[in-house]
This record gives structure tokens, C-alpha cells and sequence, in this order.
């Protein structure tokens, strides 16, 4: 399969992101990596934003969609076959619910499923279970949107926090792509 394989701010769950991407090209797929201009650019205490960028480069062999304009061409050209967002920050889950472009990731869910491909959800922010619920709510029942299993990630510490289960991305992704929801309890 074409995968378009994208990267929102979650930063401390990057290395988690990179495994599947190594996983799925281990597979036999050809994953483009798309990262929203913060993940693409922000140094942070997880890592060098460069050294992210040339990881994925390395692993896929493809360059990273990380612009508007680089990402708005995806459904026009009909580029993927499933398009994969883990992880997925409470504020893309809220532009995405909205219907808000503004970002090299929210711009390749809305030209990707201009073509009624699915869109795999791997969720990952610290208010799951606060603000970013209604969001969450609202895309299990839009059409073409798949949940990557998820759950508490720790509930003492950070009571409305969820993480998705990254072991179950791919096959999310495939199931996704046969029109179905991945059964899984994971906690």
C-alpha cells in the first residue's frame, strides 16, 4: 500500500511513531511521512527536530510532506492508500472535528478523503478524557475516520490522558482499508 504516515506534537511518543514506520516499511509498504509544521520543526527534550526529519527520510526513502502546500496535492493526485495520523494531538483531533485546515497534517486528511479513503486516528494527548473528548466523540462518527485502539496512560498521575496502542497501528491500517473498525481491548 501508499501510506501517508503523519506526525502531530506529541513529541514524547515520536520514537513509538518511528517503530511503525519502520514496521510498515518492513512490511513491504511505501510510507510517505507528513509532519505538521510543529512536529517538523520544534526541538524539544525528546529530540532534535533534524534528527526526526532525517530518521524518517532514512527509513521510508521519501521526503516529508510538512507544508500546506505540499500536502494539499495528496487527494488531487490520489497519493495514499490509507492515511495514518499517530500520533494525533488533542489540537489536530479538534481541527480535524472542525474542519480546519491549517496545518500540512489537517490539509492531508481533508484532501485525502476527498477521494473517501480512510483516515487512521492514533490518539495521543493529555485531555482525552477532558476537552478533547467531544472531539474524539465527533470523529468516531464521521465516515472514514478509524480509532488505533487507546487508552489510559496513566491514570494516577494524568487522569484524562489516552495514548493509542502503537503495536495495533498497522493493523488498524489494515483493517481500515477493508472498511472495517479493529476490535481490541489493550488495558
Amino acid at each position: 500500500m501508499n501510506i501517508g504516515y503523519c506526525l502531530t506534537g506529541s513529541f514524547c511518543t515520536f520514537d513509538k511513531a518511528i517503530e511503525v514506520v519502520k514496521a510498515l516499511v518492513k512490511s513491504g509498504h511505501n510510507v510517505t511521512p507528513v509532519m505538521s509544521e510543529n512536529a517538523y520543526g520544534i526541538d524539544t527534550r525528546f529530540g532534535k527536530a533534524k534528527t526526526f526529519q532525517n530518521t524518517l527520510i532514512e527509513i521510508t526513502g521519501n521526503s516529508i510532506i510538512h507544508t500546506i502546500d505540499q500536502a494539499e496535492p495528496i487527494g488531487p493526485k490520489n497519493m495514499f492508500d490509507v492515511l495514518c495520523i499517530a500520533p494525533c494531538t488533542g489540537n489536530t483531533l479538534a481541527k480535524l472535528a472542525a474542519g480546519i485546515t491549517d496545518t500540512a497534517v489537517t490539509m492531508a486528511a481533508k484532501s485525502h478523503l476527498r477521494n473517501s479513503k480512510p483516515v487512521v486516528i492514533g490518539v495521543s494527548t493529555n485531555d482525552a478524557l477532558g476537552s478533547a473528548a467531544k472531539n474524539i466523540g465527533a470523529l468516531l462518527n464521521y465516515k472514514n475516520y478509524y480509532f488505533v485502539p487507546y487508552g489510559m496512560d496513566n491514570y494516577k498521575a494524568k487522569p484524562r490522558s489516552m495514548v493509542c496502542d502503537f503495536s495495533s497501528v498497522e493493523d488498524t491500517i489494515n483493517k481500515a482499508v477493508n472498511g472495517e473498525e479493529i476490535l481490541k481491548k489493550i488495558y
